[in-house]
């Protein structure tokens, strides 16, 4: 697998068909919760930018991993307590169903954090 990634397209299409479903729905809840948000490549993974870093996701052998930065994750830690979560990370596993509605709420969440700080 290609770790040199130009854009998040490149890096969807990297994977097994299955993944890259789950990969451009987690990318098109982000869309739908941050749409000013610029997609970027960042450590090579697919990043979204909105007054600075505000999240990343990446694929991996057992789940999607999900970065919304720690507190984007303190926030939401009952809800997001059937995952495993770390300081800054959720893990999905691929065995299960992603909770996109979840997914989303911490991006808006994040937004309004991000966008607070240009004040």
């Amino acid at each position: 697998m290609d770790t040199s990634y130009k854009n998040i397209d490149e890096y969807i299409n990297s994977f097994p068909l299955n993944i890259q479903t789950m990969l451009e729905k987690m990318r098109q809840t982000i869309h739908k919760a941050a749409p000013e948000a610029v997609e970027a490549i960042s450590y090579q993974m697919p990043a979204f930018k909105l007054n600075g870093n505000l999240v990343y996701f990446a694929a991996f052998k057992k789940h999607i991993g999900f970065y919304p930065a720690p507190s984007g994750i303190e926030s939401f830690k009952k809800e997001l307590s059937p995952y495993i979560t770390g300081k800054g990370t959720i893990q999905f596993p691929l065995d299960q169903t992603i909770p996109f509605d979840l997914v989303e709420k911490v991006v808006r969440y994040r937004v309004k954090e991000n966008l607070a700080k240009r004040k």
